[in-house]
């Protein structure tokens, strides 16, 4: 039986390298804890404007593991951000921000007025307590630069490899906050951090256009013959709608995949990481009852309805009862667990 897609091996090689450099736990200097308080609380704001869904999950979390996973999706968000709404030297300024964010930060440095100051200093504090490799970050940074002056994706295969840089390193560093039992959750987080971000592109399909960007495989594309000029124009067609439900699919799939690792994360962690996936999976469903309009309308679950299916995800996280996928031939290929190192 296969165990991997046939993409997987080069990326669960490179969360392999991270894992695996030299990990000498960083030593902060100590900070005043109302600078560090507001600090954590400037990102737990960013997170409940930019991610309603993501603010729900994570507040089913344990005190701190909540912060720390707060901090490091406003990060994330102001990674994100340098590059959709930055200056004109965007990667000048995605640089300093790297080198802001991986650098020992003295006290004396924080203004308490620099919200991107204090989103660093909160994000130390977190992945110094989780001892998080800085090397995700490096890779979350470099993943975040492809928008600079990649516009498009000619395969699955090149697209998959964007979707680690700035999604899976995302899960690689939540498993750190969060606990896990190794390297065999690896595979599991890639494949949710790929479901995750294509759901995003597939429900943003309009507005990347508007930024000049076609996320869509490009050989999918003419496969279905769809081309740009079909985006352009926002209007759902029959081969559309073919091509959408390919996608969807696909990323149905991929979570299918991904949720039996929920039982590899530690006890207290399992409600949230399974809330954030099964709430972000019903943005599908909403693409499926818009139509697959993702040109005028934006899919969304509603509130009320996400509360409603808390207990259910509450019952299937604890139980850990998600259906082991049984991953068809031609999806994957020979596992290559057997050369995964032991931690």
């Amino acid at each position: 039986m296969e165990t991997h897609f046939y993409w997987e091996d080069h990326l669960i090689e490179l969360a392999l390298k991270a894992i695996e450099q030299e990990r000498v736990k960083s030593q902060s200097p100590p900070h005043d804890h109302e600078l560090l308080q507001r600090a954590y609380q400037h990102c737990e704001q960013i997170i409940k404007t930019a991610s309603k869904t993501f603010y729900l999950a994570s507040g089913l979390l344990p005190a701190g593991k909540k912060k720390s996973i707060r901090a490091l999706y406003a990060f994330c968000r102001v990674s994100d951000d340098i590059v959709d709404q930055g200056p004109i030297d965007m990667e000048a300024q995605l640089e300093y921000w790297r080198h802001r964010v991986l650098r020992s930060i003295q006290e004396t440095q924080v203004d308490p007025s620099d919200i991107e100051m204090l989103v660093a200093l909160a994000w130390k504090d977190a992945r110094d307590r989780h001892q998080v490799p800085g090397m995700f970050i490096e890779q979350l940074v470099d993943g975040v630069s492809k928008d600079l002056f990649i516009k498009s994706y000619e395969s699955f295969t090149e697209l998959v490899a964007y979707c680690y840089g700035v999604a899976c390193t995302v899960g690689l560093m939540s498993m750190h906050i969060i606990g896990h039992k190794g390297i065999d959750a690896i595979p599991y987080a890639i494949r949710l951090g790929v479901a995750l971000q294509l759901t995003n592109i597939l429900r943003d399909v309009g507005e990347d256009w508007q930024m000049g960007r076609v996320y869509l495989p490009r050989d999918e594309m003419e496969e279905f013959n769809i081309s740009e000029q079909d985006i352009a124009s926002g209007i759902v067609t029959e081969k559309w709608r073919s091509f959408m439900r390919f996608q969807i699919d696909r990323v149905r799939l991929l979570y299918a995949s991904a949720l039996p690792g929920i039982r590899m994360l530690h006890p207290d962690g399992r409600f949230a990481i399974a809330a954030a996936a099964e709430l972000y999976r019903e943005i599908l469903t909403g693409i499926e009852n818009n139509n697959y309009d993702v040109f005028s309308r934006r899919a969304a679950a509603s509130s009320a309805g996400k509360i409603r299916q808390l207990p259910g995800i509450w019952q299937r996280a604890r139980s850990g009862k998600y259906p082991e996928f049984q991953m068809p031939v031609e999806l994957g290929r020979n596992s290559i667990r057997g050369r995964l190192p032991v931690l």
